[in-house]
């Protein structure tokens, strides 16, 4: 895979790093991550705690928006649960531009976990980014 400004970021993202997620790929507006849900993610519904279900969303959602180069934050971000991620899923996120504009973006991000019949979707998220000044 070949390296560029996300890479570079996700490589000083101790926070992600810590909770295991790994980025499978980013170029071109696009990203890919994976993460285990730990026991210490489980809420007291013994589900998986929607923050770190939005955490990896919005790791992937920053790789994603800065794969293109200049540094890019989000200026927000929304999520919709639409299913319980469980102790021990591994949980995939796959986000895919949708515009760019000026400074902006629009990204979308869905969750998933591979289930019996295939992937379920755990969560969908929509980022918005802004280009900053370096």
């Amino acid at each position: 895979m070949d390296r560029n400004a996300a890479h570079e970021m996700f490589d000083d993202d101790q926070a992600s790093r810590a909770l295991g997620i790994e980025l499978l790929e980013a170029e071109d507006g696009h990203a890919r991550t994976r993460m285990n849900v730990t026991e210490g993610m489980v809420n007291g519904h013994k589900i998986a705690h929607g923050g770190y279900v939005f955490l990896l969303a919005d790791t992937t959602f920053a790789c994603a928006c800065n794969s293109h180069g200049p540094v890019t934050v989000a200026s927000g971000a929304e999520v919709s649960f639409v299913t319980a991620a469980r102790l021990g899923d591994t949980l995939t996120a796959i986000a895919t531009e949708r515009t760019r504009y000026g400074r902006n973006g629009i990204y979308d991000v869905t969750v998933t976990r591979q289930d019996a019949e295939g992937p379920a979707v755990i969560a969908e998220f929509r980022g918005r980014s802004r280009t900053i000044k370096s």
